[in-house]
Order: structure tokens, then C-alpha cells, then sequence
């Protein structure tokens, strides 16, 4: 690849993940952007995550990816072009870009990707695309020309895609919507009903995050600030870790079930073979404890749960580039499958 500059790019609802080759490292941000009067730019990334459910009612803070695909093609581009000059300084003319993306997608979904990497300080760039759960493949370390029948299950920040992999490609795949959003979103729904305490989707992820466990025997509570839903006004309140595994159960729930009837529209063959390897699970939602154990129950198949959680799929991408025999998993716009 000569001198130019090579990504991996990973445009995840939640967070926007980027590898450089040259640096040889990960850098994380939140996939967000604070605009104020509708065109004024004020913050991209952890900055514009800092002013959510805080800003002014001029300031709007949103996610340009949404349910894991592009929603808002330029300000995906801001994102984009202002935390590649964060990682690079100089990001050179023509780089190589590896984008990860969804399975099912349309021709202009597709050409979105090479849109948004054609603006900007990138002057000529080479820009190929792998599918999401092939890079989680590459990093799980399924071995993608031998394998018969391998199953993924990657728990997003807004929704879950599950894939089954054989003959070297994705053979079937679907998308659930159903992710770590709506995690939040029923825990704040529980604290109205239960505690009748309103509070924000940040303080429901931090509840998820300390509190939350598919085993029903932890026992550990926290104390929350929200609105007095009969009052009005600001009042304390507890939440319980039980209050938190009730909240999450339903969501989950309806994953499992949804894996279920994905399970059975899966060749038999390939699900013998799903049934002997093992459900693969990733994303950052798979970091609640034991909710690997949870879905093995649910779904009656057994679950691998993989250490990098929401890393898994740009750690793929950084295999697959640092390793040329990958590299025929990458597909130009111009390839057809």
C-alpha cells in the first residue's frame, strides 16, 4: 500500500471507532454532534456527548448513525473528517479506507460510504467495505474458509444483527432493534413507574452500567437524583440492582426470542453446525454480567461471549488489514457480491 495513510473505520451507533495502521492503534469517540441554530457547529465526538440531555434548547445533540447505518450522511462527515484529523494531523493524499458495515444493504447505502470519505482533507482515497460480522469473524477467530456454520450475535447500542457465516460469506443475516438504547429506555421507565422518579437516558446507562446483572441473586443498590413525577421537583431516590435485572429482562427477552426464530430459518445443516460451535456473542451491550449464561438459557444453544465486547469488530478490521490474505473480504463499490 505503498505511503498511504490506512483506517479501519467502525461507524457505530453509540461510538465511532478508528485504527491506523501507521500508528498502530484504536481511538474511541462517541458518535455524536452538538449544532447550534441548525448550523452552527460546536462539537463532535466526546465533546458533543459532554453537552447531552445539558444543552440549551438552540443546541441540538444528536447521533448521525442510526440502528447501527447512516441517518445523516453530513453530519456522519463531520464526525468523520474532524476524528480522522484528531488521529492524524496529516492523513495524506489517497488513504486507504476499510469501513465495517451492515450485511443487507441497499445500493445507496452502500455509495453513502463512499460519499462521505470523498469530502474534506481526503484527497483520492481508496474505499473498501467489509461486512460487520465478518470482521467480528476475523476477530473472533473463525476460521472463515473452513467453517460450515458459525453464528454471531452482535449486541449494539440501538440494535442487534445476527449472522450465520458459511462458504466463505454471510449467508443470512438480520437485524433486531433492540439494543442497549432500549436498555436505557426501560430502565427509565421502570424508575417512573416504581420509584416515580423521572431521569435521563444518561443516568439509566450509568444504572445499567453499575447495577445491572442477569444473575438474580446480586444484591447492590445505588442513589439517584430525578424529577418527583407528582411534584415536579428534584428528589433522591434508590434503585436496586433487582430493579435493574426486571427493567433489562423484557428487552432481552425479545432478543433471545428473536435468535430463536432466526435459529429456525437457518438451514438445517448450518444450524448442526451452530448448535455444535456455539453462538458467538459481541457488542457493548454484552458487557452486563452473565448475560451470556442469560441467553444460553433463553435460546437453549450454547453462548461464547468474546473478551473485546464493543472492540470486536474494529479489531477485525485491524486483522484484516495487517494481514493481505484477509483482504479478499474487502469489497470497492464497483465489486458485486
Amino acid at each position: 500500500m505503498g505511503l498511504r495513510n490506512v483506517y479501519g473505520i467502525d461507524l457505530g451507533t453509540s461510538s465511532v471507532k478508528i485504527y491506523s495502521l501507521h500508528k498502530n492503534e484504536i481511538t474511541t469517540e462517541k458518535n455524536m454532534i452538538a449544532i447550534r441554530n441548525k448550523e452552527q457547529l460546536l462539537a463532535v465526538g466526546n465533546e458533543a456527548f459532554e453537552m447531552f440531555e445539558k444543552a440549551p434548547d438552540n443546541v441540538e445533540v444528536s447521533q448521525p448513525v442510526s440502528f447501527g447505518r447512516i441517518a445523516n450522511n453530513n453530519h456522519v462527515e463531520i464526525v468523520l473528517h474532524t476524528l480522522l484529523r484528531q488521529v492524524d494531523r496529516y492523513i495524506g493524499y489517497g488513504p486507504v479506507i476499510y469501513f465495517s458495515v451492515p450485511t443487507n444493504m441497499s445500493e445507496i447505502e452502500r455509495r453513502a460510504y463512499f460519499a462521505i470519505a470523498q469530502q474534506g482533507e481526503l484527497k483520492n482515497p481508496k474505499v473498501f467495505l467489509v461486512e460487520r460480522a465478518i470482521a467480528d469473524a476475523i476477530a473472533l477467530g473463525i476460521p472463515l474458509n473452513k467453517t460450515k456454520g458459525s453464528m454471531i450475535v452482535n449486541l449494539g447500542a440501538q440494535s442487534s444483527e445476527v449472522s450465520v457465516i458459511a462458504n466463505e460469506q454471510v449467508i443470512i443475516s438480520t437485524s433486531i432493534p433492540i439494543g442497549g438504547k432500549q436498555l436505557n429506555e426501560a430502565i427509565c421507565d421502570t424508575v417512573r413507574r416504581h420509584n416515580n422518579l423521572l431521569i435521563g437516558k444518561r443516568t439509566a446507562r450509568r444504572l445499567k452500567v453499575v447495577l445491572a446483572s442477569m444473575n438474580g441473586d446480586v444484591r447492590e443498590a445505588r442513589k439517584i437524583v430525578g424529577m418527583n413525577t407528582l411534584s415536579g421537583l428534584p428528589r433522591e431516590g434508590i434503585v436496586s440492582s433487582a430493579l435493574i435485572h426486571n427493567a433489562i429482562r423484557g428487552p432481552l427477552d425479545e432478543i433471545a426470542t428473536e435468535i430463536r426464530t432466526f435459529i429456525e430459518r437457518t438451514p438445517p445443516q448450518i444450524a448442526k453446525s451452530v448448535a455444535s460451535e456455539g453462538i458467538y456473542l459481541t457488542g457493548g451491550t454484552t458487557r452486563i454480567p452473565e448475560l451470556d449464561k442469560y441467553l444460553e438459557g433463553k435460546i437453549g444453544y450454547p453462548v461464547k461471549l468474546s473478551s473485546y465486547y464493543d472492540l470486536c469488530t474494529i479489531k477485525g478490521l485491524e486483522e484484516l488489514i495487517n494481514h493481505k490474505p484477509l483482504h479478499k473480504w474487502a469489497h470497492s463499490i464497483k465489486e458485486k457480491r
